[in-house]
């Protein structure tokens, strides 16, 4: 009986030993001050669920092929994702995230996605240069914008869009009317435009691309106000903060960059630089960047960045499988296959 008992002993302290160890693992990045760090050692390491989703990381399978885009509508219900095999897949962000929808109109594989205003329309850019808008109600495509690889919609106001393209033009149209109505083009230095964004209110744009710089442009002068200076290598995203009052650039070089775009400041629009993923994988233009005398000696892809809905983290968005990993922070990844989120203000 004896030797039982002690052999129970020996099993429970080689039990306690690998939840001390799993703790000590798990709280090792954990500031001591932190409260997740307090709840992590009472709990033995596990933290109480605080989301509807069946486990913290969901992987969301249905693609045939490379997934190259996904967005969160606002309220953080749906997903959207589309790739390589031209499909717009919809997804409900609860319980098991089945697939609700699967939209077909695109004509080329999907490079952009952007849900318009409050999640009535779904905005698609792909490689075949057009953009497609689709009617989130009736599952429909109601409109297609030729000539563009990246897409994105205004906040408030009129319904306008903003493409952007390899060609080196940005163009806004207006989803009521036939055509673009507004062409942005700089004559003195036409590189391809990767990324474009909307400011609050619509009255001015940012655009990013393989020349390096930030272009802020009035949209009733159709003129460029000034340029956002800071990267080193070609800018793939650009996302406006939830207040409006800031603009986030994630670039090639391995950094993201915080730029403050208010209309009148008199402290530099640098804001911070955050560091610490990899961008280098996959391009789909490759050959642009040897036109331009850029040289990569590997493959990229571009990534694109984005805020929490409160506004106070940040990540980078890449998918390169034909599934999707759903986890609770935000979609996020890396070249060296590791999930980066940063506190926005202290970086």
């Amino acid at each position: 009986m004896q030797g039982i008992t002690n052999k129970r002993a020996l099993v429970t302290t080689a039990t306690d030993g690998h939840v001390d160890k799993k703790i000590r693992m798990t709280t090792a990045l954990v500031p001591s001050s932190s409260d997740i760090k307090k709840q992590l050692i009472e709990t033995k390491g596990v933290l109480p669920r605080t989301s509807t989703l069946e486990a913290p990381i969901m992987l969301l399978t249905g693609h045939s092929g490379p997934v190259h885009a996904c967005k969160f509508d606002a309220s953080g219900k749906f997903l959207a994702s589309g790739g390589m095999d031209k499909l717009l897949f919809l997804w409900e962000v609860d319980g098991k995230c089945e697939n609700i929808a699967t939209l077909k109109g695109n004509d080329g594989p999907i490079l952009d996605i952007h849900w318009h205003r409050d999640g009535e329309f779904i905005l698609t850019a792909s490689a075949d240069k057009s953009g497609v808008v689709y009617d989130v109600e009736t599952q429909e495509k109601i409109k297609r914008l030729r000539g563009h690889t990246s897409i994105c919609g205004s906040r408030r106001g009129d319904p306008f869009v903003l493409t952007a393209s390899d060609d080196g033009s940005t163009k806004m149209w207006d989803l009521r009317t036939r055509g673009h109505i507004i062409d942005l083009e700089d004559e003195k230095a036409k590189f391809p435009v990767f990324a474009c964004c909307f400011s609050d209110d619509s009255t001015q744009a940012f655009t990013g691309g393989i020349d390096e710089e930030i272009k802020v442009w009035d949209l009733r002068k159709e003129k460029v106000l000034y340029k956002l200076k800071g990267h080193r290598d070609c800018v793939t995203g650009l996302e406006l903060s939830v207040d409006g009052r800031h603009l986030l650039s994630n670039s090639m070089d391995n950094s993201l960059i915080s730029w403050d775009v208010r209309a009148y400041v008199s402290t530099p629009r640098f804001t911070r630089k955050f560091m610490g993923h990899r961008n280098v994988i996959r391009l789909l233009c490759r050959r642009l960047m040897e036109q331009h005398n850029s040289q990569h000696n590997m493959d990229k892809t571009l990534l694109k960045c984005a805020w929490s809905p409160d506004g106070t983290k940040i990540t980078v968005s890449e998918f390169i499988e034909s599934s999707i990993p759903l986890t609770l922070a935000n979609q996020a990844g890396s070249a060296d296959r590791q999930v980066y989120v940063w506190d926005a203000t202290s970086g």
